[in-house]
């Protein structure tokens, strides 16, 4: 979600637990796990690719205000591996269609996943729903040792979640979206994590390139080229 929708979210998210019957503890404990140091050392992204998406988020949302600074404001932008998701709601079909022709002329943009409606923006307090499901799904993904929650990004808007990141495996991949879609409140889930094995990238040991007519095991699969949508049961 925007900045500004985010803060004033998080003002009135300390209310949600009693609406919605959460547990505080919970996500504070998993968002620290979450957040502690190597985290993003364990992703299979690793540092370097973790700083490189942050740089590629922060351009975006830089061209989008110097172009429209409604689009930094009513939209997201999420970045894994170059890999670009927008959403969050556009006032006219034109300002979806300038996000989106402004996000993949960034350099280091490689796939534009572009999931942003037409539509009016979110209240405060449907921000903090969303900011409320994304923390709880989070604290679930942490504390379940058959995902790497550190490889998943997940952005909720208007109670759709978006995952976008790297799983180990497809029992990975099924295991988060069933999560996802089994979460209280979530109306769909809609993935674009692409399915990678291996070690993270920053535990890799640092080998010459093989030629480029033999295949690295730990390269990432093609990205997907759309959003895998689960329906919620």
């Amino acid at each position: 979600m925007s900045r500004d929708r985010f803060f004033l979210g998080i003002v009135v998210i300390l209310a949600l637990p009693f609406a919605l019957g959460g547990c505080p503890a919970a996500i504070v404990g998993g968002l620290a796990a979450a957040g502690g140091a190597g985290y993003a050392a364990n992703q299979e992204r690793g540092v370097g690719g973790s700083v490189d998406d942050f740089a590629i988020k922060t351009n975006i949302e830089s061209a989008w205000i110097k172009a429209n600074p409604r689009l930094q404001a009513d939209l997201n932008v999420t970045v894994y591996e170059g890999r670009t998701l927008l959403t969050g709601s556009a006032s006219t079909p034109e300002m979806k269609a300038q996000a989106k022709q402004i996000a993949s002329g960034v350099p280091g943009v490689q796939a534009v996943y572009d999931e942003i409606e037409v539509a009016p923006p979110e209240s405060a307090w449907q921000s903090a729903q969303d900011t409320w499901i994304t923390s709880r799904l989070r604290t679930e993904m942490v504390f379940n040792t058959s995902i790497r929650s550190v490889n998943y990004t997940i952005e909720t808007v208007n109670k759709s979640v978006y995952l976008i990141g790297s799983a180990r495996s497809p029992a990975e991949l099924d295991a988060a979206t069933t999560m996802a879609r089994n979460s209280p409140d979530v109306k769909r889930v809609v993935s674009f994590v692409e399915i990678r094995p291996g070690m993270p990238v920053a535990a890799r040991p640092a080998t010459p390139l093989p030629p480029s007519s033999a295949q690295d095991p730990g390269a990432p699969a093609a990205a997907p080229a759309t959003a895998v949508e689960v329906e919620k049961l």
